[in-house]
């Protein structure tokens, strides 16, 4: 029959089998037997209730040196073991263990330690003031920043070089055996009908065509068309090579079918673990920004984990450039769209493997010009636009229209607060709308002399860029400007969060403010690499990405100056991006949309 264990409320519940989790100042004997059998209560279980003895502990007496525990050394040595366990495990997982350790997590110190060691000791962080700084949720985002993204873009070009000199080796051996089968059907007989397997196009590169006669060529759908006049010997060639072009990347994915068809047969490897299949980008389509297939192929042997990140790509949603795009409705889940076709999308990142266009009610398609901005506040979406409005949608209701706010000019960038939209617009202005009246206009500020290029806000303060090179801040309180900063470049995307505030302007550089008490202040100008406009930014307190139409997207650890962890290239200026919750969507300049999210 088990023996009852009954748990101090104040000494927590037991910490591991070695021992129970005492307070520090109580001696364990006063709270428990030394003949107690150890065992963790039930996930869930109060500390103050009488719990038994897991099935599964040793029913041995520990020693009196086991009964002290881990408590019994010095705080600051159980900190510095501490500070070797993952952030989310210190966060997530002490507290449960007993209410002495539940206070590493507090400890304000350890987790400064913590910052710098991930940092560095020669880079500042935080950039911004100290003072009411979130030190765990820092550390956190930056671990799994480091987890995720460190050697993420070394990853891809390796995986796209490998795959365009798989390319070439297949191109070689297809353009060898065509030349074979060319010298075998000349040495037969010579006549034309002697080549049937290479098609009219073969034939007349093989026989001639370049006599100014009339030749067909045999297009995709199987008809024969003409070619009149011209050099038809350098079309026809080019022709050709397009389609081994074509015969090389059918063998590659034909080989890739094996190989899948190999790794399901083989099972399990030969410590019975099951094999892992890669859900790993085409390098092809990360290349130029898109991403629908996920490479099947067998992993090399190597030591390497599997990469942190799978990437996705939106596609058929629209037929033309991405403008906007914008997560929203919590950790990832739905991610909106708004581009130059004037239609805004919606889609289901959890639906299927690549994300789903919610038909019907993702497609808007309402606005009259290019859709230029995103921003959202619980169920609303608002988007506005080069027709000169703002258009709200409901997305509880399937996207149903809430409301459509005429600015008076093309819309330019949107912030989103509980009780106000502001729009910042080509007329200089930034108008201040109240979506739940019948006349949404509350108020136009007049701050800038030049086009409104981004906002940013809280409930408190509006800050903005124009493009007539100032930053503004504008108290919502008081009613009033408190302070107009000029800058030698101006400023297109900005986030703000904390007391800090981050920009990107038109020269590639990377511009920190700090925010107290309605004060702004310059910070630091940053060069992370950037050759053009910067044209989206995410900061918070752990993390830091950007994107540029110099087509490349960065992500940084968030320090002074900033430690730039992975570099992502495309084959077209990106337009903008967005992070929520470790899932980043990028418009990388053409119709779709990237998605980059951490593994299941």
């Amino acid at each position: 029959m088990s023996e009852e264990v009954r748990v101090n409320p104040e000494a927590g519940t037991h910490g591991d089998q070695d021992g129970p989790c005492p307070d520090p100042v109580k001696s364990p004997s006063s709270e428990v037997s030394s003949s107690d059998p150890q065992g963790l209560p039930p996930a869930g279980q109060p500390a103050s209730a009488d719990v038994s003895p897991s099935p599964t502990s040793a029913d041995v007496s520990p020693s009196p040196a086991e009964a002290s525990g881990l408590l019994s050394l010095p705080w600051e040595m159980v900190t510095h073991i501490a500070s070797h366990l993952p952030a989310q495990f210190v966060i997530t997982v002490l507290p449960k263990v007993c209410h002495a350790l539940s206070n590493v997590g507090k400890d304000s110190t350890a987790w400064q330690l913590r910052a710098r060691r991930l940092v560095g000791s020669r880079a500042g962080f935080p950039v911004g003031p100290r003072e009411d700084f979130d030190w765990p949720s820092a550390c956190l985002e930056m671990e799994q920043l480091i987890t995720c993204w460190t050697g993420q873009g070394h990853l891809v070009a390796r995986r796209n070089q490998e795959d365009e000199e798989e390319r070439e080796q297949v191109r070689q051996q297809e353009g060898a055996r065509l030349e074979w089968e060319l010298a075998e059907g000349g040495q037969e007989d010579g006549r034309e009908d002697e080549v049937e397997w290479m098609g009219v196009v073969a034939q007349e590169v093989a026989y001639g065509a370049d006599e100014g006669m009339e030749v067909a060529m045999e297009g995709e759908d199987g008809e024969i068309q003409p070619i009149v006049g011209g050099d038809q010997l350098a079309r026809l060639r080019e022709a050709l090579e397009e389609r081994l072009d074509d015969d090389a990347a059918a063998l590659m994915e034909d080989e890739r079918d094996h190989r899948m068809a190999f790794n399901a047969d083989e099972g399990q490897d030969g410590d019975g673990a099951p094999n892992r299949r890669e859900n790993v980008a085409d390098p092809r389509n990360l290349n130029n920004g898109r991403q629908v297939e996920v490479d099947q192929r067998q992993p090399p042997r190597s030591p390497s984990p599997p990469p942190a990140l799978e990437c996705i790509s939106l596609l058929s949603g629209h037929i033309a450039q991405v403008n906007s795009v914008l997560l929203v409705g919590g950790e990832g889940k739905v991610c909106a769209t708004g581009s130059r076709d004037w239609n805004v999308k919606l889609w289901d990142l959890q639906a299927g493997t690549g994300g789903t266009l919610l038909v019907g009610r993702g497609d808007f398609s309402t606005h009259r010009g290019w859709v230029w901005c995103l921003a959202s506040q619980g169920p609303l979406l608002a988007s506005g636009g080069f027709d000169s409005t703002v258009r709200l949608w409901d997305l509880q209701a399937g996207g149903a229209a809430r409301g459509l706010i005429r600015a008076g000019a093309a819309v330019h960038c949107l912030s989103f607060q509980t009780d106000v939209l502001l729009a910042g617009t080509f007329d200089k202005k930034i108008n201040m709308y109240d979506p739940r009246a019948a006349e949404p206009l509350v108020k136009s500020l007049h701050l800038h002399g030049n086009v409104v290029m981004c906002l940013a806000a809280d409930d408190k303060y509006i800050i903005s860029g124009s493009k007539d090179r100032t930053v503004a801040v504008y108290d919502r309180r008081a009613g009033k400007g408190l302070k107009r900063l000029r800058l030698s470049s101006y400023l297109l995307s900005m986030s703000y969060s904390g007391c800090e505030v981050w920009a990107g302007d038109n020269g590639g550089m990377l511009h920190s403010f700090s925010m107290q008490a309605g004060t702004l202040k310059t910070l630091s100008q940053f060069d992370v690499g950037h050759t053009a406009l910067v044209t989206g930014i995410h900061r918070s307190p752990g993390s830091l990405y950007t994107c540029s139409t110099d087509r490349t997207v960065k992500v940084h650890i968030p320090c002074a100056p900033p430690r730039t962890l992975c570099t992502l290239h495309h084959q077209a200026g990106v337009s903008g991006l967005s992070v929520e919750a470790g899932v980043l969507a990028v418009a990388p300049g053409d119709a779709c949309v990237e998605v980059w999210r951490p593994r299941k």
